[in-house]
């Protein structure tokens, strides 16, 4: 399967999104800051990354825009995750380079159906 980065500074959320992707055979890295996420995605090349919107040293919006700025990393497809869901949040996540967005709490079998159909999985069923 994929090697996917979970950028992710709530430990509940990243447990649970590493536990349910490494089931479905996923290779999961992970990142608690902004600008941790953009450096493991330079050195790791993931074919995917969750990015959290809400994040510390660096936020997800200016992660998201500095990778998709770079040339190494500009094509690995962004997952946006934020507990914004007020209008005009999904446009903000896009403009900033995401491929798509997904709103806390997060809903696992409609994520999972988003990271299917970017990375061109047949779904297996299940949630």
């Amino acid at each position: 399967m994929a090697r996917i980065l979970i950028v992710e500074d709530n430990e509940m959320n990243l447990d649970m999104l590493t536990r349910r992707l490494e089931k479905r055979g996923h290779e999961i890295i992970a990142a608690t800051d902004g600008a941790t996420g953009v450096d493991t995605a330079l050195k790791t090349s993931p074919e995917l990354i969750l990015m959290d919107m809400s994040l510390p040293v660096m936020d997800g919006w200016e992660a998201t825009r500095r990778l998709k700025a770079s040339s190494e990393t500009q094509g690995i497809p962004i997952i946006a995750l934020t507990a914004h869901a007020v209008a005009g949040d999904r446009e903000k996540c896009l403009e900033a380079g995401a491929n798509d967005y997904e709103t806390k709490p997060v809903k696992f079998p409609q994520l999972l159906a988003k990271i299917n159909a970017i990375l061109g999985i047949q779904d297996e069923g299940g949630e």
